[in-house]
């Protein structure tokens, strides 16, 4: 993967060598996952099976693992708390396809295409409802109120993603509100459950949420940018699906404000309209007002601020890991 912007891309990350040190217990994780995913009820073995087992980086358990070996080691409790990750992330796709009207999902048909949208929403609180179950393993009261205020803030930032669908006059500071319940909360959770059963203190503690937050931050800007960038392969969804929804997502909030008149209005009414057909011009606009660019340019400075909330942990291979994991967020091409 070669970059093309960012002040983080001086050195190609190669994210398999980052994975390979959490390899073992990945390992470890997704028997856990198969294991709970074993139900008599063959639909939710199905639906979960495909899900899961339909790529993705896994990167959320991953976060959670590497900062767990970065503080010292990754126990049984680290393990559950990693699947507990990753059902609340796929409960999430599940009906994030269903409320989008989703047809495609990492380069496969979604769930919802496949089996419709009832069985989707289902297996999805299945999902949420076995996340729960294997928090209680851990006997923390600590672990079940960070995870169920989590499961507050993403359903709320749906909530707000709605409100702001076809909504031309959402700002920037409402989009960014969005994103950080939406997404980057997952990701700070993540981290931050590491060193809570780690039973680190709490400005290390701290650190990682901050760390893990700025990184869904980054990350999902990028998304942003590649709806715009990338090919649908690349993707592993359809170009314009944000636009087709009428999401107002930075790159077009910056183009409305910086275009134009002529131009702001050409986005404003597919914004309004939710109209792929409009993406081609819109597409003139967006290249036209460097939005993509100013987009990446804030993904860039979430990635080194989550670097930068890194240097309170002692030097390893995984603090490392970590900090490449910032660059690899705003490098992907997909």
């Amino acid at each position: 993967m070669t970059a093309t912007h960012s002040t983080t891309d001086s050195v190609t990350i190669d994210f398999d060598s980052i994975k390979n040190l959490t390899a073992a217990e990945t390992r470890a994780v997704d028997q856990l996952i198969l294991n709970e995913l074993s139900s008599d009820v063959v639909l939710i073995n199905q639906i979960g099976h495909y899900i899961i087992g339909n790529g993705g980086k896994r990167l959320r358990p991953m976060l959670l693992l590497l900062a767990a070996k970065a503080l010292g080691k990754a126990d049984d409790h680290h393990l559950i708390l990693a699947a507990v990750i990753e059902f609340i992330h796929t409960a999430t796709l599940l009906h994030d396809d269903v409320v989008d009207e989703s047809v495609l999902r990492r380069g496969k048909e979604s769930a919802n295409a496949v089996w419709g949208n009832a069985a989707s929403v289902l297996v999805g609180d299945y999902l949420y409802s076995s996340a729960f179950e294997m928090m209680v393993r851990t006997n923390s009261m600590r672990v079940m109120d960070i995870m169920s205020k989590t499961t507050t803030a993403i359903a709320e930032g749906e909530v707000l993603q709605l409100l702001n669908c076809n909504n031309p006059d959402t700002s920037e500071e409402k989009y960014l509100e969005v994103i950080a319940r939406k997404t980057a909360i997952l990701f700070s959770t993540a981290t931050r459950l590491a060193a809570v059963i780690s039973g680190s203190d709490p400005a290390i503690e701290e650190a990682l949420a901050v760390y893990g937050q700025q990184l869904g931050v980054a990350f999902q800007l990028i998304d942003d940018a590649l709806d715009y960038k990338a090919s649908t392969e690349e993707l592993g969804k359809n170009l314009g699906d944000d636009l087709a929804e009428g999401k107002p997502t930075l790159p077009l909030i910056y183009a409305i404000e910086h275009g134009t008149p002529d131009q702001a209005q050409i986005v404003i009414d597919a914004i309004r309209h939710g109209s792929r057909d409009a993406f081609n011009e819109v597409y003139a606009v967006v290249k036209a007002t460097n939005a993509i660019e100013y987009t990446e340019q804030c993904a860039d400075r979430a990635a080194e601020k989550a670097i930068a909330a890194l240097q309170c942990l002692s030097d390893s291979e995984y603090k490392t890991a970590l900090e490449q994991l910032a660059r690899f967020s705003v490098q992907r091409d997909h």
